[in-house]
């Protein structure tokens, strides 16, 4: 079979598709991905082919600020989204992807959660396509608004948005909302913390025991690919590293001299897959990207969230509402962090929800099953 994968060209956006992508791969199909060419080094490690279209995420958000006529396109807000993953990435991506989808013939395509393009490029080619949510299920405010851009977008070319036959849906019962609309066609799927194309893969735990809350704790400190800046995270670490042990991620350009002096007590680590940095830590501080937290969340580690854009806001609803970690919400400081540490650490409950959670996860049926229910259902 030909599998087609789709992504807005975001780290945290590609990588939740990528557990889907090896499971067809090692079933033998032939796998593809159109996004931007900036993931052509990512990809090839993967033995991925992919077809390099539309620009990269500097460009799509300045086009997006453009057709929102606002100066910061990342703030959370529905009708800015919307033009940017429905709007400006369809005007700048979509005769590429068309032209590159017709060359591969996909039998299926797989988009990620906000991917307006992959959508568009079935509807070209009439053929189904799945969507790979990232975490807990992005509110109709948004979902309603991006469809209405997209929809004035397919109507230029002559389409109707199509809906998907498939909904594969990552996140445990804990953390789901109670108000949320199950989806047509939705199949659970076992989320993966990231791993590198050379990590060998190793089956989900649950955490190493947990320190007792007068010891140094383990704390991994991570806000993602680009979120990262240095004036936020410093002052976290200097409310942290006094009571704990801190692994930092620097993302994808950051460097520890950014961060000043008298810092000899952390490690501070490049750009790192995830299940790479779990191993042996306590407790997740993080922006509430959904991969990390997903990815947290599999191994049955409890998290502090502090959101600065996108969907984090989301999931640090969801880590909260479950009581599987805290949200501290901005603007609070670093000292709110780090009394939400100490929260967290102090209070088994949120720990015993997490492994609740991990265990629910290793429920859910793995890639590699859905890959299989999959391509069976496409015959």
């Amino acid at each position: 079979m030909r599998i087609l994968f789709s992504s807005t060209p975001a780290h945290g956006h590609l990588l939740p598709e990528l557990p889907l992508a090896r499971a067809f791969r090692d079933r033998g199909d032939k796998v593809a991905a159109i996004t931007s060419a900036g993931f052509g080094p990512l990809l090839t490690a993967e033995n991925i082919t992919l077809f390099p279209v539309g620009p990269e995420m500097p460009e799509l958000l300045a086009e997006a600020a453009r057709l929102a006529g606002v100066d910061d396109p990342t703030v959370p807000d529905p009708a800015v989204a919307a033009e940017l993953f429905a709007g400006a990435r369809i005007d700048l991506t979509a005769d590429e992807a068309i032209a590159a989808a017709r060359e591969f013939r996909p039998d299926l395509i797989v988009v990620e959660a906000t991917d307006y393009v992959g959508p568009l490029v079935a509807a070209v080619l009439e053929v189904p396509y799945a969507k790979v949510a990232f975490g807990t299920q992005i509110p109709t405010e948004f979902t309603d608004v991006f469809d209405a851009v997209a929809e004035r977008r397919h109507k230029e070319h002559g389409l109707t948005v199509p809906a998907p036959t498939w909904y594969l849906d990552p996140c445990p019962d804990l953390l789901q909302s109670p108000d949320r609309r199950v989806p047509h066609g939705r199949l659970p799927i076992r989320p993966e913390a990231h791993r590198g194309a050379r990590t060998a893969q190793t089956p989900e735990t649950t955490g190493k025991a947990p320190a007792a809350p007068d010891a140094r704790q383990k704390v991994l400190l991570s806000f993602g690919t680009h979120f990262g800046d240095p004036g936020v995270l410093r002052p976290l670490i200097d409310a942290l590293g006094a009571d704990n042990d801190l692994v930092v991620t620097l993302g994808l350009g950051g460097d520890a001299a950014d961060f000043g002096d008298g810092l000899e007590h952390v490690r501070f680590v490049g750009f790192t897959p995830l299940a790479e940095l779990l191993d042996g830590i306590d407790l997740v501080v993080s922006h509430g990207g959904a991969g990390t937290t997903m990815g947290s969340v599999a191994r049955g580690l409890p998290m502090v969230i502090v959101p600065q854009g996108a969907d984090q806001f989301l999931q640090a609803g969801a880590v909260a509402a479950s009581r599987t970690g805290v949200a501290v919400m901005p603007p609070a400081g670093q000292e709110a962090v780090a009394e939400a540490v100490r929260e967290v650490v102090g209070n088994p409950e949120y720990r015993a929800n997490a492994r609740r959670a991990a265990a629910q996860i290793a429920e859910m049926p793995s890639p590699g099953e859905v890959a299989e229910q999959l391509a069976a259902a496409i015959g």
